[in-house]
């Protein structure tokens, strides 16, 4: 039953369209999709900093972002910690030196929308706002996956 939940929540993120959203940043200041996204793609993750694999992709995702910035591509992170938690974001991000945006979904609004069901969880957006790609969790060499799909995905809009 949990492999006939994951699918069918896959299908459903994998068909939806993300709309223009407003969190608040890291210094409380309201940011909104439309004027963070990439040209050509937009990755959003999703994590949190007592989720392990989250941290744990954060410098990779960084990489990726300064690989990519320049062909049209823009990183988006959304925090999902809750009040214990919110007040580590900003040191984190600080300390492993994100150099993309990071948006608070304070009550997991956001997450619920998009029905991401464990973090991490990254998604790819085109152009047009589609969710082209869909990824959960973080392992060593994940990184080189979505390598791979940013080429095919920025290979198809050419």
């Amino acid at each position: 039953m949990l492999i006939l939940t994951l699918v069918c929540s896959f299908f459903v993120v994998q068909a939806q369209k993300v709309s223009n959203f407003k969190l608040e940043d890291t210094e409380s200041n309201p940011r909104e999709y439309e004027l963070l996204k990439g040209e050509k793609l937009t990755i959003i993750d999703f994590w949190a900093t007592w989720c392990k694999p989250c941290v744990k992709a954060i410098p990779e995702l960084v990489k990726i972002q300064e690989e990519y910035k320049n062909k049209g591509v823009r990183m988006i992170g959304i925090s999902c910690d809750g009040p214990r938690s919110v007040s580590k974001v900003g040191p984190l991000t600080s300390t492993l030196k994100v150099n993309y945006p990071i948006l608070i979904d304070f009550n997991n609004d956001l997450m619920r929308e998009y029905n991401i069901l464990s973090l991490p969880s990254l998604m790819i957006v085109n152009a047009e706002n589609k969710i082209v790609y869909f990824h959960e969790g973080f392992n060593s060499g994940d990184e080189e996956e979505l390598r791979k799909k940013i080429e095919q995905l920025l290979l198809k809009n050419e």
